[in-house]
Formats: C-alpha cells, sequence, structure tokens
C-alpha cells in the first residue's frame, strides 16, 4: 500500500482514538497528546514540495536525514578501519594523539600494512646505523641576511585566524614558542592572538594583503613596515597559492567573521571574504622577485620566500629564470602540495587541482638545481606531513624542512569532524563560535603541540641514523623505496629525471624539463611557443 495512504489511514484512526477516548473520559486526551505533533509533523511533510522522499513517506522519511546526518560519526567510530579513513586515516590520527599526549605511541605485533600492495614505500636501514639523541639540527633561511632564521625541521603550516579560533592560534603559538619552531600566520592577517605568546612567526601575506592592507584591497607598505617589525615576526611569506584550492584564493565564511576578524583584515561583517585568486603588485616573474626585495628592505632584512602549489611548469621555470638574470633570489620556496587540506573549497579544486607533493617537491628542487640555485634558496615541503617518515621521504627528494596544517590540528584535539566550513568545529579548533571554542584548553593544547612537534621530529632522527646518516641533509632520493609492482621495487632515483648542477643553464635540459625551460622566459609568466 502507499505510505501515503498508510499515514492518512492511521492518522484518521488516531484523531478518531483521541476523539473517542475522550469522550469517554476526558484525562484521556493527554494519554494520546504525543500523537497530534506526529500528525501535524506528516500533514506538513505532505504539502511541503522541497523533499519528494518526506512527501511520498511522511514522518518516517525523516529517518533517513537523521542516519544521514550521522553517517560520518558512524563510520568513523564503528566502521573505519586503522588505514581507512579520509584524509587522514584512523592510524595516522592515532599517532598524532598519542605523542601529542605523551602516550606510548610503539605499534604491536607487526604492521598492518599491506608490503606487497603497489605504493608502498620504506626506507633501507644500514648495518652502522647511528645513534641520534642528541637535540635535532636546525636549517638556516637567509644566512645573507641582517636577520638569518634558524628554523626547525617540522613547523605549523599556514592556517589563519579566523579560519580557527582564538583559543587555536594561542594554542599553535604557545606550543611553537615552548617547542622552538615556528607558526606561520596563514593569509588571515597578523592578529594579537599570533603575538601573545611570543613563539617564532612566518607572516603570510596573500592576495588580499590582509595585515597591509589598503582602502582599495591592494598592498600598503607603510602598514607591512609597522607589522613586520615585530619581534616574533622571523619571516615573511608571500602566497600565490595553496595546494587545496590553486588559482582560487582563500575563503572565509561570512558566518566566521567577528567585529574582530573584521578589524584585523580589514573587511566588512556579514558577507563571505574571497581572496582574489592572484596579486596586484606583479604581473611577471622578474616583478615577484622585485616585490620580495622590497618586503625584504621593509622587514629590516628578515627572509622572505613564496609559497605556491606548483601548476603550469613552464611558469615556475619562468621565476628560476629571472631569479638567474636578476639575482634576486626569495630565501626559500614552500612547496604545498595539491593534497594539502583548507577548511573550505570547492569540491573539483580539492580533488583536481594542483600538482600533488611529491611531483611538485622533486621538479622545484631539480629546476633550482638546474640552475645552480639551490644553494641559495631552502625548499620548505608542506602537505600530509605526519610521521617522521613523511619529513625522512620529503627530505630525500627535495626539502630542506617541512610543515604541517592537519597534524597540528589532530594536537589540538580535532577529530576529523569534517565540519571545519560551517563553524560547527566541535573541539572548538575551527570555529568562532564562543561556546564551542571555550571547551579547548589553550595551556594543555599547547603542550600536546609541543609534545608532537617535538617526538615526531625525534622519531624522524631515529630514521635517519637507522639509515647510517648523520644529518637530514644525506638523505637522497635512493634512499626511498617504492613498489611499483608485485616484482618491481625503484628508488625515488630511479622513479624521477634528477639533474646535475648547473645542467639547465649549461643548455643540456632532458625530458621532462627541456619542454618548459624553451617555452619560458623571466619577463613573463607566458608560454613562448607553440602550445
Amino acid at each position: 500500500m502507499n505510505p501515503r495512504v498508510i499515514f492518512y489511514l492511521s492518522s484518521g484512526l488516531a484523531l478518531a482514538g483521541i476523539a473517542g477516548a475522550g469522550a469517554l473520559w476526558a484525562p484521556m486526551y493527554f494519554l494520546f497528546a504525543p500523537v497530534v505533533p506526529i500528525v501535524m509533523l506528516g500533514i506538513y511533510d505532505v504539502m511541503q514540495r522541497d523533499h519528494a522522499i518526506l512527501r511520498n513517506f511522511p514522518v518516517v522519511g525523516h529517518g533517513r536525514y537523521i542516519l544521514e546526518s550521522v553517517r560520518p560519526e558512524i563510520s568513523q567510530y564503528f566502521i573505519e578501519q586503522n588505514h581507512d579513513g579520509r584524509p587522514m586515516t584512523r592510524e595516522q590520527r592515532s599517532i598524532v594523539y598519542q605523542r601529542a599526549k605523551g602516550e606510548l605511541s610503539t605499534l604491536p605485533f607487526g604492521t598492518q600494512l599491506d608490503t606487497n600492495a603497489i605504493g608502498y614505500e620504506w626506507i633501507n636501514h644500514s648495518m652502522l646505523c647511528l645513534d641520534h639523541a642528541s637535540a635535532p639540527p636546525r636549517v638556516t633561511i637567509g644566512a645573507s641576511r641582517k636577520q638569518p632564521y634558524e628554523a626547525a625541521l617540522l613547523n605549523v603550516s599556514a592556517m589563519s585566524f579566523g579560519s580557527l579560533s582564538t583559543n587555536a592560534i594561542l594554542a599553535l603559538n604557545e606550543g611553537a614558542r615552548r617547542g622552538g619552531f615556528y607558526h606561520n600566520t596563514g593569509e588571515g592577517g597578523l592578529s594579537d592572538h599570533h603575538l601573545a605568546p611570543g613563539g617564532d612567526l612566518v607572516w603570510q601575506i596573500g592576495t588580499g594583503y590582509f595585515g597591509c592592507r589598503a582602502a582599495d584591497g591592494g598592498f600598503d607598505l607603510e602598514r607591512f613596515r609597522d607589522n613586520a617589525a615585530h619581534d616574533s615576526v622571523k619571516m615573511i611569506e608571500v602566497k600565490l597559492s595553496q595546494g587545496a584550492k590553486p588559482g582560487h584564493g582563500g575563503i572565509l565564511p561570512a558566518v566566521k567573521i567577528t567585529p574582530e576578524i573584521s578589524r584585523i583584515r580589514g573587511v566588512p561583517m556579514g558577507q563571505d571574504v574571497l581572496s582574489p585568486p592572484r596579486h596586484r603588485t606583479f604581473s611577471t616573474p622578474t616583478g615577484l622577485l622585485e616585490w620580495i626585495e622590497q618586503l625584504r628592505e621593509a622587514s629590516g632584512g628578515k627572509p622572505v620566500g613564496f609559497k605556491f602549489c606548483l601548476g603550469k611548469r613552464h611558469e615556475f621555470m619562468a621565476i628560476a629564470k629571472a631569479m638567474k638574470e636578476t639575482g634576486l633570489v626569495p630565501d626559500y620556496i614552500a612547496v604545498d602540495g595539491g593534497e594539502g587540506g583548507t577548511g573550505a573549497a570547492p569540491l573539483e579544486f580539492s580533488n583536481r587541482i594542483g600538482s600533488p607533493l611529491s611531483e611538485a617537491l622533486v621538479f622545484v628542487h631539480n629546476t633550482l638545481v638546474g640552475f645552480d640555485l639551490r644553494e641559495d634558496t631552502k625548499v620548505i615541503a608542506t602537505g600530509k606531513v605526519v610521521t617522521g617518515f613523511d619529513i625522512a621521504r620529503l627530505c630525500a627528494i627535495g626539502a630542506d624542512l617541512t610543515c604541517s596544517a592537519r597534524a597540528m590540528m589532530l594536537a589540538l584535539g580535532c577529530i576529523q569532524a569534517l565540519r571545519c566550513n560551517s563553524n560547527h568545529c566541535p573541539t572548538g579548533v575551527a570555529t568562532q563560535n564562543p561556546a564551542l571554542m571555550k571547551g579547548l584548553d589553550v595551556e594543555d593544547k599547547a603542550d600536546r603541540v609541543h609534545c608532537f612537534q617535538r617526538d615526531t621530529v625525534l622519531a624522524m632522527m631515529e630514521v635517519v641514523g637507522a639509515a647510517g646518516l648523520e644529518h637530514p641533509r644525506d638523505l637522497r632520493p635512493w634512499h626511498i623505496k617504492r613498489r611499483r609492482s608485485e616484482t618491481t621495487v625503484q628508488h625515488y632515483g630511479e622513479i624521477f629525471v634528477h639533474l646535475a648542477r648547473g645542467q639547465l643553464t649549461s643548455g643540456d635540459a632532458p625530458e621532462p624539463y627541456r619542454r618548459p625551460y624553451e617555452a619560458s622566459e623571466a619577463s613573463s609568466f607566458a608560454y613562448v611557443g607553440d602550445h
């Protein structure tokens, strides 16, 4: 029988029963009173036109929406296995929680990974393994500048105030202060909450120029000069693009904009903040380098670099040519993989735009080597860094140091509820709701961020030592093995083409570097020649 007919019949019988019971004994009305709201809900369901399920299955159709709303929680808590879950698996989340809390983080009974699966990666140990019990090394950025910076091997990647809560920003920066690593502000501007704990900061400047924004939305050099002068600001980062939404610009939903955020960013209340997809201060590779030089001078000689997700390869090749021709060199380049995280992005951009980190990192590193620029510019890898092996692997294929965003959020208590863009983050990490934010204790979470970073870097040094190496810089592509088929294993030195120092400037560019080299020029991002 049709569900709507069943509803009408049962409602009619229920109402008739209530009327009959009330006629016999008035107090019986109260016993049947709960039936009335159900009948009213059913009538509404039948009359509304937005949901076909509710029109066809009044009342009971709501069960579908209730189950759908709790599907992520049911999957995460009852169905998901250790290596399921996206973007972070249960095992990845667990190791972050364990290290953040200082709990036992060893693995019993052997690996649960399928070591015969295509894509499985590992590093071979050495008979001459070393014990790295001393303090982990630092990486000098901007050695020739007036104010060089000694960076840790793992740092807090870019996450803006506004996307993250006040308490989350305070805890991240206090954790960075305790652990001696840096905290990237994200493109949302330099807030009091970034500055209050006193941890090292990398001030990121995006296309919206928040924190150094003129009235017309452009760049204000004097505002930049004032904010860059803060002692806590150790480096400046120009954001060209980010991995999760390259070519799109940042998004801060209107629901997350408070009067404080409006003041810090210089934007109006009540509407989404959409950063432009490109900068207004430059339009050519040479223009980018000249602006970086201007920022370096205005900041008093602090290191300045840029962050981007690799897209068209001839465009980065054009930047490298401009670096070589002008002698204007960024102190570092942060490479963000297409698998990078964000609080809000269109599905098409998150899933299908931008080079994954491994391919991008290898290309950037080799391009700099090919132009003989690698010694002058440090390379930072950002994108899904969780374990010590992740850091070692990235250092082997071209990075000097790494940054992590989602792992740091997990250390703060994030449970991967995937509600970052809704202002309803249940752990108070990615929300501006005061009722939710107050659940995040700054003192406790700062300690967890510190502990996670410390123990992960120590684990990375143990991996380096197991390989018989003195320093992370001794890692090379051939140290990382990858299964390509059931019977074939290759190292990264075989998987990717690697350039010799100065090989591009000598006119001996191999594929896949020859075409982007020939299609680029320092004066333009445009493709030179036939496509």
